[in-house]
């Protein structure tokens, strides 16, 4: 997510996820600075580093922002609609960042890439950050947001019954325990589909993840998982909330979910857990492991087959579900 700490990159990754993770450790020693536990100063870097991977891309019809009333305050959203027809269907997509950084602009390709290829429309949440905002803030914040767009979807010009919830890593978090949320209130009609791409589902790590992927010649580090962690949680009785922590949840009743997980990362086990225990709980899902990809693997789609590749298939199986 990072790579604050290495301008190298595994020799086991797909050439343009190793390009990726070389040129944004150099761009983030251009800066001198990683995360050094001050959230602001990493937000700041992060946008500059992350800029150039939004650049081109498919050009969408219409992006428009909007205000979303929530517990917490209002919450920006952005919708992109890649073309003129009407009553389409929708995905909400939470970023990734750890809870600590990153925004709407940082992931504005990835929904462009979505919107275009699965032909839906994408609506970004700009959810509050930690630590000034911990557990349950953005979450709260998200099950607005996803109650919100249901509920306005004829002024939002998108189909109520054709709604999906998707994120990254921090995102993939936040979106399953919505999910959970929205079903334990009786509200989990709302969604048809789940996308989650390489989340941090669990606060334990496998030791042979850590072992393989958990340094700093990969995107994210066990010691960065650590500290976001750290920072979301409001105190140790969280880490046992499945809300906060949805590898603990009871995962029954949810809709069906697509699960990207890339080879090479530290959490790459937490997904395909996450998958068996859906399975067990009798959830439709589809967990697709890329070979050769690495954490934020889909950043890379200007110059990598495997994220192209992740696109696709994702793409696709939205169209199917949605």
């Amino acid at each position: 997510m990072l790579n604050t700490t290495s301008t190298q990159a595994g020799p086991n990754l797909d050439p343009g996820v190793r390009d990726f993770i070389r040129i944004t450790g150099e761009a983030y020693a251009t800066h001198g600075a990683g995360l050094e536990k001050n959230a602001l100063n990493a937000r700041l870097v992060a946008e500059k580093v992350r800029a150039p991977w939004v650049t081109g891309g498919p050009v969408m019809f219409s992006i428009v922002e909007h205000s979303v009333p929530t517990p917490h305050g209002d919450v920006r959203i952005r919708v992109y609609n890649p073309d003129s027809t009407a009553n389409k269907p929708a995905m909400i997509y939470v970023h990734g960042g750890g809870w600590v950084m990153f925004s709407l602009d940082t992931h504005d390709r990835i929904m462009r890439e979505y919107a275009a290829r699965a032909g839906i429309c994408v609506i970004g949440v700009d959810y509050a950050l930690s630590p000034e905002a911990r557990f349950p803030v953005a979450l709260e914040q998200v099950v607005a947001v996803v109650r919100h767009v249901h509920d306005h979807a004829v002024s939002l010009d998108i189909n109520p019954d054709r709604l999906a919830l998707g994120g990254d890593s921090a995102g993939a978090n936040l979106s399953l325990s919505a999910a959970l949320s929205l079903r334990d209130a009786g509200a989990g009609y709302r969604l048809r589909a789940l996308v989650f791409n390489y989340g941090a589902f669990g606060i334990d790590l496998s030791a042979d993840d850590v072992r393989k992927y958990g340094g700093p010649d990969y995107m994210l580090t066990a010691e960065e998982m650590a500290y976001f962690w750290t920072q979301y949680l409001t105190g140790d009785q969280d880490r046992s909330n499945p809300l906060a922590v949805p590898l603990l949840a009871d995962l029954h009743d949810l809709p069906p979910a697509y699960l990207c997980v890339p080879q090479c990362d530290v959490l790459t086990t937490q997904s395909l857990l996450l998958d068996g225990r859906l399975r067990s709980a009798g959830v439709e899902t589809r967990a697709v492991v890329y070979e050769g990809a690495t954490h934020s693997f889909l950043e890379a789609v200007s110059i990598s087959d495997i994220a192209e590749k992740a696109f696709s298939d994702t793409s696709t199986w939205l169209r199917e579900h949605l």
